[in-house]
């Protein structure tokens, strides 16, 4: 039997062929609206059953917990899907869209991929084995001001109570780096961080899908990963900081002396 490695490759670089195919097409009738400004496409959809159907070929016993579909009981052991990261890029046809899978076993991310399908870029880690791309070594930044630094982050456009708060964070962040970045796909933002591209990275309301392969990724490159408060349960609290280490402390600062936990417990997720 092939290592999970080999099939989670085979599955993410056979959905990501499929979102590259479909991407820029007439979208018409296939789009519909989950949320507020939270969409599904049928691509989304086919993605999925893709990378599912390849993954439960040679795993059948391990767990899925993906973006689409409900696959519960987990167990102790399952794969974390995002089939579409970026989905309202995708719509528009602006070119920032990621597949991702993580593999979750011990109380935490042991194996992640992300995957661009239109750059071709394909990030993995494993647990202690560090971080690469297309095959080679990455590493975070070696920037240590943040007045050097490019930042990345997401907008909280479905919960608006939090805007206020989130601002605060950007306005004490943006007046000290060089720049921020909001591309659309946390799944990119996390790798881009890990290979070096953005220095720092921080958002509200993910889910444990968006921030699984892209936070082992950061780690696996030198990087750190925690909450909005410093504390390791990202997955389930709904919120992330990663960065390189000295760009990290000051990110982690302006998060957490413009928020508490108690502020932001409706962003709290109920998968794991």
């Amino acid at each position: 039997m092939r290592n999970k490695m080999e099939v989670a490759r085979e599955a993410i670089l056979s959905a990501g062929s499929l979102l590259r195919e479909t991407f820029g097409r007439e979208l018409s009738g296939t789009v519909l609206e989950k949320d507020r400004n939270d969409f599904v496409t049928e691509t989304d959809t086919q993605s999925e059953k893709m990378i599912i159907e390849t993954l439960t070929r040679s795993f059948p016993g391990i767990g899925i917990l993906a973006e689409e579909s409900d696959q519960r009981p987990l167990g102790d052991e399952f794969w974390i899907i995002d089939p579409l990261d970026g989905t309202t890029n995708f719509i528009h046809g602006y070119p920032s869209i990621g597949v991702s899978i993580a593999l979750f076993r011990d109380g935490g991310v042991v194996m992640g991929l992300v995957y661009d399908p239109l750059r071709e870029e394909l990030f993995e880690a494993v647990k202690g084995e560090g971080a690469f791309c297309n095959g080679e070594p990455i590493h975070v930044s070696g920037v240590k001001e943040i007045g050097e630094s490019l930042l990345g982050t997401g907008f909280p456009f479905r919960i608006h109570s939090h805007l206020d708060a989130y601002f605060d964070i950007f306005r004490a962040l943006f007046t000290r780096c060089r720049g921020v970045r909001r591309a659309g796909a946390a799944v990119l933002d996390l790798s881009h961080t890990a290979a070096g591209r953005l220095d720092g990275f921080w958002e509200l309301y993910l889910k444990p899908w968006d921030m699984a392969a892209g936070s082992l990724i950061v780690t696996e490159a030198g990087g750190v990963v925690s909450d909005f408060f410093g504390r390791p349960d990202f997955l389930s609290a709904g919120h992330i900081v990663a960065a390189s280490p000295e760009v990290y402390s000051v990110i982690i600062e302006a998060t957490r002396s413009r928020l508490a936990p108690g502020d932001i417990e409706d962003l709290a997720n109920t998968y794991l």
